[in-house]
C-alpha cells in the first residue's frame, strides 16, 4: 500500500507544474494526469481491499455510508405437536429488535382506520365500554406481553373464529413485541351490530367485525379467509393470490368470452336472487352468465369445479353482496377482467380505497340492473382498450395493496391505535385461556384435515426484520 502511494506522490509531484508551470507540452501534460489518475484508482481499489480484509474502521465508516447494513435476524419459531398437553411453549421469542430504516408507505385505504377509531378519539375507551360489546362478540381477545388470551362466549358459523384467532395469532409472530397490551370484543357473524342511531358516539361500545356501513360504528378487521377458508377449500391468501396471478395468463383479455360472469350461492340474499333474473334465457339475452354453487356437491367431488385461478375465463366478473359484504370481492378483482361492482351497502377494511371507473365499473342495484349490466358489457366490447385497462387496474390494486404483509400491517396498525385509546389497563379474566400457535395447529381434530394444512401453509415461521409500513394521515 505504501509503495502505491509514493508512486502516486512522485507522479503528483512530476505533474505539479500542471496547476503552475505551463511550460510542459500538452501531451505531456495529459500524459501525467491520466497516469496519475491511474495510478490513484490502483491505490483506492487496493486499499478499499485491504481494509475489508481487515475491518479497517474508515472503510466500514464509507461502506454503510453507501450501502447500510441490514438487519440479520434469523430466528426462526420452533413447532411441533408432540407436546400432549395442548399448552404453549416458553421458548418463543417475545421481542425482536427492528431495523431501524424508513419502512415503505402503507396503502391509502389504511387511513380509514383514524375514521372507524374516530368516535372515540377525544374521550377515549374505558373498561365498561368494552364490557358492553359482549352482548354482540364472540369472544374476547386479550394480549398482554406479548401473548394471546380468548375467552369464548358464543360459537359462530364454521370456522370463522379459528382462523380469525389464528391470523392474530400469526401477526403477533410476525412483530413480536410490538403489539401492545389490549382488550377487545370480535363479532364473527355477517350483519353489523352499533348502530349510529342507537349511541352517543363516544358512549358506543367498541366492536371489531369483518364489515361496516354507514348507519354502523363496527370497527373492520381482514376476515379469516385471508388464512383459509377449510370448508369451501380456498388456501391461504398468499397461495390464492400467487394461483390467481398464474390463471390470469391462461387467456388473454381480449380472448377471453365477451360477456359478464359471476358464481356462487345464490340463495343468501334477495339481491342475489334478483340477480339470477338477468341470467340467459329464451326471451332476453343480457350478455351476462351466471351459475349457482352447490357448496354440498363441490365438497363431494374434491372442489375440482370450483377453483378461484379457473374462472377468470371472461371479460367481465360481477360482484354483488351476500347477506353484507362478500368475502368473493379480493378474488373477483384479482382476475384482470373488469369488475362490474353491484353498488354495496357494506364495506370491509380494503375496498375503501377502490376508485370507481378506475379500478370497477359501478352499477345500482334498481329495477332496470340487468339492463345496465348488458350495457356496461356492450360498452366495454366497444371500447376495449378501456375495458381491459380497468380490469388490470382493479386486478393490480389487489396484488399490489393487498399482499399479505400490507393485511398484517394493517392489523398491527389498527389494534395499535385501538390500544392507545384504552382508559384501563388490560387484564387477563379469569374465563379465559392462552392460545398460540401450536394449541390450535395441533387440536385432535385437526391433526390431518384442511384446518391444520392450512394453518401450516400460512404460518408465520420468523419474525419480519423490518418495520410495519408508514400509515398515511387521516382523511
Amino acid at each position: 500500500m505504501g509503495i502505491c502511494f509514493r508512486l502516486v506522490y512522485w507522479f503528483w509531484s512530476q505533474g505539479a507544474p500542471l496547476c503552475g508551470h505551463f511550460s510542459m507540452s500538452p501531451v505531456k501534460r495529459w500524459a501525467s494526469i491520466t497516469i496519475f489518475i491511474f495510478f490513484f484508482v490502483i491505490s483506492f481499489v487496493y486499499w478499499i481491499d485491504k481494509s475489508a480484509l481487515t475491518g479497517n474502521y474508515f472503510f466500514r465508516t464509507f461502506a454503510n455510508t453507501i450501502s447500510p447494513k441490514k438487519s440479520s435476524v434469523q430466528v426462526e419459531f420452533p413447532f411441533n405437536c408432540s407436546n400432549l398437553n395442548l399448552t404453549c411453549p416458553t421458548n418463543h421469542p417475545v421481542t425482536i429488535e427492528k431495523e431501524e430504516s424508513s419502512p415503505v408507505a402503507c396503502p391509502a385505504y389504511m387511513r380509514w382506520i383514524h375514521e372507524d377509531l374516530r368516535p372515540w378519539k377525544s374521550a377515549g375507551i374505558t373498561r365498561d365500554m368494552v364490557e358492553r360489546g359482549r352482548d354482540y362478540a364472540n369472544f374476547r381477545l386479550v394480549i398482554v406481553k406479548g401473548k394471546a388470551y380468548v375467552e369464548t362466549y358464543r360459537g359462530t358459523f364454521q370456522t370463522r373464529d379459528v382462523f380469525t384467532i389464528w391470523g392474530i395469532l400469526q401477526l403477533l409472530r410476525l412483530y413480536p413485541g410490538m403489539v401492545p397490551d389490549l382488550e377487545l370484543m370480535f363479532c364473527l357473524g355477517d350483519e353489523t351490530h352499533i348502530k349510529k342511531r342507537d349511541y352517543q358516539p363516544t358512549s358506543a361500545p367498541p366492536v371489531f367485525n369483518y364489515c361496516e356501513d354507514d348507519e354502523t360504528l363496527d370497527i373492520v378487521f381482514p376476515d379469516w379467509s385471508f388464512w383459509g377458508w377449510a370448508e369451501v377449500d380456498i388456501k391461504p391468501w398468499r397461495t390464492t393470490l400467487e394461483a390467481l396471478k398464474e390463471g390470469n395468463k391462461k387467456i388473454k383479455w381480449k380472448d377471453r368470452k365477451p360477456y359478464a360472469f359471476w358464481k356462487g350461492n345464490p340463495y343468501v340474499s334477495k339481491k342475489r336472487v334478483e340477480l339470477m333474473k338477468c341470467n340467459l334465457s329464451n326471451k332476453n339475452d343480457w350478455n351476462v352468465r351466471l351459475y349457482i354453487q352447490d357448496w354440498g356437491k363441490e365438497s363431494e367431488h374434491g372442489f375440482k369445479n370450483s377453483k378461484l385461478e379457473d374462472q377468470c375465463t371472461h371479460r367481465y366478473k360481477i360482484y354483488i353482496e351476500g347477506k353484507t359484504w362478500s368475502v368473493s370481492e379480493k378474488y373477483i378483482l384479482a382476475c384482470n377482467s373488469m369488475t362490474l361492482l353491484l353498488i354495496p351497502q357494506y364495506r370491509d377494511f380494503f375496498t375503501r380505497g377502490l376508485v370507481p371507473m378506475q379500478h370497477y365499473w359501478p352499477i345500482k342495484i334498481t329495477n332496470n340492473t340487468c339492463r345496465d349490466l348488458k350495457l356496461a358489457v356492450e360498452w366495454g366490447n366497444s371500447h376495449t382498450d378501456k375495458a381491459q385497462e380497468i380490469g388490470e387496474a382493479g386486478s393490480k390494486f389487489i396484488l399490489e395493496n393487498l399482499k399479505m404483509d400490507f393485511v398484517y400491517d394493517y392489523m398491527f396498525h389498527l389494534l395499535s391505535e385501538y390500544s392507545k385509546l384504552l382508559k384501563f389497563e388490560p387484564i387477563i379474566p379469569p374465563g379465559a385461556l392462552e392460545v398460540c400457535s401450536e394449541t390450535m395447529a395441533c387440536r385432535e381434530g385437526n391433526k390431518f384435515g384442511r384446518i391444520k394444512n392450512f394453518m401450516v401453509e400460512s404460518m408465520v415461521k420468523s419474525p419480519k426484520d423490518t418495520l410495519p409500513c408508514t400509515m398515511p394521515p387521516p382523511l
